[in-house]
């Protein structure tokens, strides 16, 4: 009896651990992708970023992407960036809470409303402490473009995901321990 106990306890500490460890990816713009026609204000309406999730942008060899500041995204100012790239699809884990802003590398794109700004909540107990890494190794290696950009990979309202880490989870695994070290000794 005390085994079957204990073989409850660890299933529900695992799932526990499972379910604080998740992060949606979000396909900038859908099934548009990253692209000068893409309505990326209304896109972003409704989204909750939280550390952890990741940004997929999926784009055509005639753009790219950068993180840049608040008054580098006001400007399109895109000679002094955080990051760039522009291999086609490139991901940008959302590390840090606060705000962050994207724009296009071509300045006419950016003043034509091919910028980003999100607000990434704070760490949260379902959030894991160290966002993924860069996830670009396993996406496809050809550019995106609006004629191929794949609609069924991600989708607007995210893609959950498991990945490792998190406050909650030491928490939840340490109650799991002591849980079953309560039910194995009684």
């Amino acid at each position: 009896m005390k085994m079957a106990k204990q073989v409850v306890v660890c299933v529900l500490g695992v799932l526990g651990l499972a379910l604080t460890c998740k992060a949606t990816f979000y396909t900038v713009g859908d099934s548009s992708g990253w692209d000068i026609s893409t309505d990326l204000a209304t896109w972003v309406k409704g989204k909750t970023f939280a550390v952890g999730d990741v940004l997929l942008f999926q784009y055509s060899s005639i753009h790219s992407v950068n993180e840049v500041t608040k008054n580098n995204y006001q400007g399109c100012n895109t000679t002094n960036v955080l990051q760039s790239s522009s291999n086609g699809n490139t991901t940008f884990p959302l590390s840090t809470p606060g705000d962050k802003y994207y724009v296009c590398g071509d300045k006419l794109h950016c003043l034509g409303g091919m910028k980003l700004h999100i607000n990434v909540a704070g760490n949260q107990a379902a959030s894991p402490t160290n966002a993924p890494e860069s996830a670009t190794t396993s996406l496809p290696t050809t550019p995106s473009s609006k004629s191929n950009n794949p609609t069924t990979t991600l989708t607007s309202s995210g893609s959950t995901v498991f990945v490792h880490g998190g406050m909650g989870s030491l928490v939840l695994g340490f109650m799991g321990l002591v849980t079953s070290t309560m039910f194995w000794v009684f």
